[in-house]
């Protein structure tokens, strides 16, 4: 797996799918600011309905229409309309991912914390999307929203440091004192020494 974060304010991307599983791919597009989404939902349900409005298409898109994207989402759809709109995807070099079926998928959506414009993210290479989970719940205890704003205080004390011609290391230096003065970064409690699974006895 390589991971990577992608500029989307420019990309054209689609949400194909029904029900509450493809409105959460929706969501998770709006949430990154994605300007350019297509949804197409034969059968939305109410939840796609309520979160799509009047720009849900309501067919399955062509072979022609996939050439358009470059990142397509597919929930929620039989088995062999998935497989056939993701052989369309891959013969047309656009990046697929099928929810829940992982020979299907270009690339994994890991669990995602946003605070801000800082973004913290789990993944287990779809090997255990409960794991994911828990360690997406791990980070954001710990990880309030308040770190939006020392993101924000960081970002304007970073671009005055380079206006008065700090060097990089100096920058970088700059920031680590800052951040060890408000003990951002301070464990609250001790952290516990991992106990060695136990065997069973031969």
């Amino acid at each position: 797996m390589l991971p990577i974060i992608l500029d989307v304010s420019s990309l054209k991307v689609a949400v194909i799918g029904n029900g509450l599983q493809a409105v959460k791919r929706l969501d998770m597009l709006r949430d990154a600011d994605v300007n350019k989404i297509d949804i197409f939902a034969p059968a939305p349900g109410a939840e796609m309905q309520a979160a799509g409005g009047d720009d849900v298409r309501l067919y399955l898109p062509t072979t022609e229409d996939v050439s358009k994207y470059a990142i397509i989402f597919i929930a929620n759809l039989d088995d062999d309309e998935a497989k056939k709109l993701a052989g369309a995807a891959r013969e047309q070099g656009v990046l697929v991912n099928v929810e829940d079926v992982k020979p299907l998928c270009d690339f994994h959506v890991p669990s995602i914390i946003r605070r801000g414009k800082l973004l913290m993210t789990a993944s287990t290479g779809g090997m255990s999307p409960a794991l994911a989970r828990r360690l997406r719940e791990f980070l954001a205890a710990r990880f309030a929203p308040v770190w939006a704003d020392r993101l924000e205080r960081i970002g304007a004390a970073r671009h005055k440091w380079r206006d008065e011609g700090l060097s990089f290391g100096e920058v970088t230096k700059n920031t680590n004192d800052l951040i060890d003065e408000e003990g951002w970064l301070e464990c609250p409690c001790p952290l516990k020494t991992e106990i060695p699974l136990k065997t069973e006895k031969s």
